[in-house]
């Protein structure tokens, strides 16, 4: 009988067997992402160094355990994992993003794709699970996504800027004629109490008028400041009494000003009456009482706040009320939006805090929870030198004058406004509508001084007139006037200029400084 011959090695098998073994080494050496299987229920039954890298459990530790100790406590309790392996069975793959969990419970952000596994006859043998690490992606996104909406709201803030400062410009024109004749009429209606009220009112609103147009120019960076060097302590301190005052009694007021706080440049008005903006808002998110801190500390900014990478003051003003809602939050610096009753507010406070900070160099944050209060912070240069910028002195009224004004303006009713003031001080006024017009008269004729708009359109502007003046005629005043202008921030350390609407005793002590300096 011949004996049994060994049956040769199936080839394909050996393949499949080597194959199989490759593909194990393969998937045990990748280190980026978590591959491993789980059974029809959800049982881990293999892990791969890179599950083990991100998830810290060793294979000992893990297999044989539910997959659903990588989610999150919330996600189990509403039954996500059980969800995920109904899906991958129903649809073929289930793919997502969220929270899972490490074995030191820290928290990192996956994402997860998940395949049935079927074998020849169609019976489910379990799932085959791929997990990667994707955190640091997320948090670059946020990151670019936060710059792109602050980069978008500053955009909208330049260009909500652009508009209100053309409004206020022309606005200004508007309350000059009515402040410039309101003033003739005052005298005029002296005799009569009845129309002396009536003008007073007038007056009272065409001022109220002045004081929206200044926050407007203030939210526009536009409007004329006078930058100074300040010890923030100090001027806080100052300015402690009105704050505490504006409170009222069931609000307590705390101030934590560091004590190696650096010196700020910020036109001292302007921040003031920021502060004070700030405080009203605070008291009336607090209806029923609560805490008002006001912290400066120094800090340092990086790329991408929206501000040159640098030394910064951090002004914190924080209450305790009602916070702000989300889809309200990102219009709260827009001008004329509030949230408060009709006639309790204009809309402008804090636009003008917005615009004088950002006019300072600096930026601003605001942060909020609804119930937890709100925080909003000023971030202004750190500055090194304590030079101040000088606005031109009032110096003592005089009211009774003699002398000619050659006074240039291109709108006719503004001329008559101005006129009927120049008239009332014991001037002589002769008008002409632009530029060229001045210079002719001034080479025909015999002035005391000029008194000029800034913005007049087409050929030379104000100021232009106003160098021409000094180079021809260097023994000529020149006074400006502007309701608003670019120019005019150049042109403050040259000329005297004079803010519209303006009243018959800021135009006196302008002209006594311009004729006695």
């Amino acid at each position: 009988m011949a004996q049994d011959r060994p049956k040769p090695p199936d080839t394909n098998a050996l393949e499949l067997l080597d194959s199989e073994r490759r593909f194990r080494l393969l998937v045990e050496a990748v280190i980026d992402y978590a591959i491993y299987m789980l059974d029809p229920t959800g049982i881990v039954v293999n892990w791969n160094t890179g599950a083990e890298r991100i998830k810290g459990y060793t294979a000992d530790e893990i297999v044989g355990k539910s997959f659903e100790t990588f989610y999150t406590p919330e996600d189990r309790a509403t039954g996500r994992p059980a969800r995920a392996l109904e899906t991958a069975l129903r649809e073929g793959r289930f793919s997502a993003e969220g929270w899972r969990v490490r074995k030191d419970g820290s928290y990192f952000w996956a994402s997860v794709v998940i395949d049935p596994i079927r074998g020849e006859d169609g019976t489910l043998i379990g799932f085959a699970k791929v997990t990667r690490d994707i955190t640091e992606r997320r948090e670059a996104e946020a990151t670019l996504q936060r710059v792109q909406l602050q980069l978008a709201e500053s955009q909208k803030m330049d260009a909500l800027g652009q508009l209100t400062g053309g409004v206020a410009h022309d606005f200004n024109n508007l309350l000059m004629v009515v402040s410039g004749h309101i003033q003739t009429l005052k005298r005029i209606a002296a005799p009569d109490p009845r129309a002396a009220r009536a003008a007073q009112a007038i007056e009272h609103a065409a001022e109220r008028g002045a004081a929206l147009t200044s926050q407007l120019l203030t939210f526009a960076r536009r409007a004329r400041v006078n930058p100074q060097a300040i010890n923030l302590r100090e001027r806080i301190d100052a300015i402690r009494e009105v704050l505490t005052s504006g409170l009222g009694r069931n609000m307590r007021f705390v101030i934590d000003i560091a004590s190696d706080v650096w010196p700020v440049t910020v036109d001292i008005g302007e921040f003031e009456i920021g502060l004070v903006n700030l405080a009203v808002n605070a008291r009336d998110a607090m209806p029923e009482g609560g805490t008002l801190t006001i912290t400066a500390r120094n800090v340092l900014l990086e790329d991408g706040e929206l501000v040159p990478a640098g030394e910064y003051v951090a002004i914190t003003i924080e209450d305790t009320g009602v916070g702000i809602p989300e889809d309200v939050i990102t219009k709260v610096f827009e001008p004329f939006f509030t949230t408060k009753p009709v006639g309790k507010g204009t809309g402008l406070g804090l636009s003008q805090v917005y615009g004088f900070v950002h006019q300072a160099g600096g930026t601003i944050k605001i942060a909020s929870k609804l119930g937890e209060g709100t925080a909003l912070t000023m971030f202004l240069p750190h500055v090194t030198s304590g030079a101040t910028i000088p606005e031109h002195d009032a110096v003592s009224e005089h009211t009774a004058r003699s002398g000619t004004v050659l006074l240039v303006e291109d709108n006719p009713d503004v001329a008559s406004a101005s006129t009927g003031l120049l008239e009332q001080l014991g001037y002589a006024v002769r008008w002409v509508p632009n530029a060229e017009a001045a210079l002719r008269e001034i080479e025909g004729n015999d002035f005391d001084l000029v008194f000029s708009d800034i913005v007049m359109p087409g050929g030379i502007d104000g100021l232009g007139l106003a160098r021409v003046i000094r180079e021809r005629y260097p023994g000529l005043p020149v006074l400006l006037a502007t309701g608003y202008s670019d120019a005019a921030q150049n042109a403050r350390a040259d000329f005297p200029i004079l803010r519209k609407p303006y009243r018959v005793d800021e135009l006196s002590r302008a002209l006594a400084g311009l004729t006695q300096g």
